[in-house]
């Protein structure tokens, strides 16, 4: 039933930039503050950012805080993720997921890879 869909990763150059999205169904996604968690290879899963369900509320990593930003458009049911000034420990793959509530994510995307690299 619910399915979150990640797309928009690929190969950067290091400063680039990068936007991720994350297409959502199954759920009232406006009802649900969601969250980006990304696993570099050979690494541990990394909280990156989340938002509430409004978007007005905004937490980062602090890795990423200043070159990241998270955004959603509730009536596209999309989550963005943009990603600038990107480094090559930013490599990894980019989950988006559900946030059911208190930051205990019930629900994931299969994840997008996003390669920083010259």
């Amino acid at each position: 039933q619910v399915q979150l869909v990640e797309s928009g990763g690929g190969l950067v150059q290091p400063g680039g930039s990068l936007r991720l999205s994350c297409a959502a169904s199954g759920f009232t996604f406006s009802s649900y503050w969601m969250v980006w968690v990304r696993q570099a290879p050979g690494k541990g899963l990394e909280w990156v950012s989340g938002l509430d369900s409004g978007g007005g509320r905004t937490y980062y990593a602090d890795s990423v805080k200043g070159r990241f930003t998270i955004s959603r458009d509730n009536a596209k049911n999309t989550l963005y993720l943009q990603m600038n000034s990107l480094k090559p420990e930013d490599t990894a793959v980019y989950y988006c997921a559900k946030d059911l509530v208190s930051w205990a994510l019930d629900y994931w995307g299969k994840g997008t890879l996003v390669t920083v690299s010259s």
